[in-house]
């Protein structure tokens, strides 16, 4: 299996779908993995080198367990980058996935060509969904994911038919990892003023009926970063519509890649 060995101390799996630039690098939300892209990288395969990768916590990378932040994981993604050989890249990333592509775009910005946000915000988290958070990583911790797994699945995924694929993940991996996950996600910072620093072009695609970031979130990041021209709301989707409602994202996606990755 591919890693990037000598990445701030953890082996980070990825995969790459190979070819010549232009280079999409995609990052997942969390408590998902790679594989939550895999009908973006079967549509986009053939015109781009898409690079999916697990983030520290989760799926296959290897790591030392400590929490960390996403501007560390920011870092992850930059040093990644350097692994696989690529000066530059089409960042894409979902919810945190989101959170560390904007870091990365901030701390080196001239290693990225372009972003695509999905379902993704720049603020803090209000009190109220903190002590939810909370709440979900000791019920991980303590009960593993089947306890949380009837609020947890319908509020991230919200398609049935895959709930039982992303339950058996989860059961794959170690409470105590799942629990740290989230725990790592209570700890993101506001950095709503300096998305003005952010001028590459931007696409927003947001879920209309996302719970965990609502939509009204998405469209802040749409007026206030200078690139961001396009915002892709899609009906009826909740927090993951590129995994559930991929006929709607991808070609507006492709459209995006074609003029500015």
């Amino acid at each position: 299996m591919p890693y990037a060995t000598t990445v701030n101390g953890a082996r980070l799996y990825f995969e790459d779908s190979g070819g010549e630039d232009p280079v999409v690098v995609f990052s997942h939300g969390n408590l998902m993995d790679h594989d939550m892209w895999a009908p973006q990288v079967e549509a986009l395969s053939s015109e781009f080198r898409c690079v999916t990768w697990d983030e520290r916590l989760h799926g296959a990378t290897e790591d030392d367990g400590r929490i960390y932040s996403y501007w560390d994981s920011a870092d992850d993604l930059i040093g990644l980058l350097d692994a696989f050989g690529a000066q530059r890249a089409t960042l894409v990333g979902h919810s945190q996935g989101g959170f560390l592509s904007m870091r990365a775009a901030l701390r080196a910005p001239e290693r990225v060509n372009a972003l695509v946000l999905v379902d993704t915000a720049s603020v803090a988290w209000p009190p109220e969904a903190l002590e939810q958070m909370r709440g979900m990583s000791e019920g991980l911790r303590v009960a593993g994911p089947e306890a949380v797994a009837p609020v947890l699945l319908g509020m991230l995924l919200g398609k049935p038919e895959i709930h039982d694929e992303w339950l058996a993940r989860w059961k794959a991996q170690p409470r105590e990892r799942l629990a740290d996950a989230v725990t790592v996600l209570t700890g993101v910072d506001d950095i709503t003023d300096r998305l003005g620093e952010i001028t590459v072009p931007t696409f927003v695609v947001h879920g209309e009926a996302d719970q965990p970031i609502p939509h009204a979130l998405g469209a802040m990041l749409q007026s206030k970063i200078p690139g961001a021209d396009e915002l892709l709301t899609v009906p009826g989707a909740g927090h993951t519509p590129n995994l559930t409602h991929p006929g709607q994202v991808n070609p507006q996606l492709a459209q995006f890649l074609r003029r500015h990755a």
